[in-house]
């Protein structure tokens, strides 16, 4: 597979950029579009920046265009600063823009869930992540590939101290042999096995993988 065109929904973030990054340096990718509320301080003869408001997605449809759309957008309620707000990033401009792929002619689609997504679950964050994944398997693309890590080990500049707490607890029980499926993974290592997998002949049409997949 050569001369691949991906583009990158939530580039800025902790695994969009690690996607970013890889993208750029593989020679089976010739063109990478970013879609971004700001632009970032990066340049490269294979990037594309748009710089977009993504209450108004509709006007930029046309430039929704490409072999693969990758989705690692998503953000906290502190970040965001009420549920409602959260909600638009997490689902309705992921969902809104997977949309505009599919019916563009995008033909793979690569998302950034959780584990523990369900559209039934009584709480929020996995209810919208399990939404999500629900609402995207129902449009046409042709491949569809979900991953569920566990919590994410980010870049250390990235990272608040209730994660690094979280991760360090984890750890601990992990090393007593509990919550493995729960083993903290890296950003890098998502990241890198997203790109081993959208270059994948081998992929079916549509898989969800966990932290043993991802490993």
């Amino acid at each position: 597979m050569k001369n691949l065109h991906a583009m990158v929904l939530g580039a800025t973030g902790a695994t969009g950029q690690e996607i970013v990054s890889l993208l750029l340096k593989d020679d089976a990718y010739s063109k990478v579009s970013i879609f971004v509320r700001s632009k970032p301080n990066i340049q490269h003869n294979k990037l594309m920046v748009h710089e977009v408001d993504f209450s108004k997605l509709n006007n930029y449809k046309d430039l929704i265009n490409g072999d693969i759309l990758f989705s690692a957008l998503g953000t906290t309620r502190k970040e965001a600063g009420s549920l409602k707000q959260q909600y638009l990033v997490d689902y309705t401009y992921q969902y809104e823009f997977a949309q505009m792929a599919s019916d563009n002619g995008v033909t793979h689609y690569s998302l950034v869930s959780s584990t523990g997504a369900n559209e039934k679950s009584f709480f929020f964050y996995p209810k919208v992540k399990g939404s999500l994944e629900e609402s995207v398997k129902k449009l046409k693309f042709k491949k569809i590939q979900i991953f569920q890590p566990p919590m994410l080990i980010r870049q250390a500049e990235l990272m608040r101290k209730p994660e690094k707490n979280g991760i360090k607890f984890l750890k601990g029980l992990n090393k007593i042999g509990l919550l493995k499926s729960q083993k903290p993974l890296s950003v890098s290592l998502l990241a890198k096995k997203m790109i081993i997998e959208s270059k994948s002949e081998k992929s079916v049409q549509l898989k969800t993988y966990q932290l043993k997949d991802i490993l």
